[in-house]
């Protein structure tokens, strides 16, 4: 009949399991924060720069139901003379603070110019929009998809407490992880040499 194991040996390696777990829940998490924040930071900051695409986080409800506040509207260039009723653009307002509207194109007009006006309604809205926008240069951003719910997530990230989280426990968290995952490998092979010194026989 075998000996018996060193009291001590399941209890370290308990601990030990104990310890690689949580290093492995702490590293994973903390890789899924690093990842979404670079992908976030990408879409956001890098690919408008050189894909030539735009992104908007919708603040009314004027466009509902296909956009409600919270959801973000991507729009990519396109040419001014392609515009067409029904199409939904982002474009400066002429009035107030000409702040950036995304609002569904209800008619075209040709000034005499030659330029481009339009006249655009949300969705929502009962009433048109009281002002004739006309579209300076030669494209204007039409929508090309929205992304559901994500400019609420975006606008969370922004507010200080989350910032500071970002900053400074992310980097925490990694901190950690590495630590822990270097604490605990040490762990298990004393307890394995302490098995092996005190003679445990091998059960097979």
């Amino acid at each position: 009949m075998p000996d018996a194991l060193p009291s001590g040996r399941p209890e370290v390696t308990e601990r030990s399991l104990v310890r690689r777990v949580m290093a492995r829940v702490v590293s994973v998490t903390g890789t899924v924060l690093v990842i979404g924040a670079l992908l976030a930071f990408l879409f956001l900051a890098v690919g408008p720069r050189f894909l030539g695409y735009q992104t908007a986080t919708m603040l009314t409800g004027s466009m509902a139901p296909s956009i409600v506040p919270g959801d973000v509207v991507v729009t990519t260039q396109q040419p001014v003379a392609g515009v067409q009723v029904g199409d939904v653009i982002s474009y400066h307002i002429p009035v107030e603070d000409h702040r950036v509207e995304t609002h569904r194109v209800i008619e075209v007009i040709t000034n005499d110019d030659g330029t481009t006006a339009v006249r655009t309604k949300g969705d929502a809205n009962e009433a048109v929009d009281p002002w004739i926008a006309t579209l300076d240069g030669n494209y204007v951003y039409e929508q090309a998809f929205t992304i559901p719910g994500i400019g609420e997530v975006i606008r969370t990230l922004r507010t200080p407490i989350v910032s500071t989280v970002l900053v400074y426990g992310v980097p925490a968290v990694l901190v950690v992880g590495l630590l822990t995952m270097i604490w605990g490998r040490p762990a298990m092979d004393t307890a394995d040499a302490a098995g092996h010194v005190a003679g445990a026989p091998e059960v097979r």
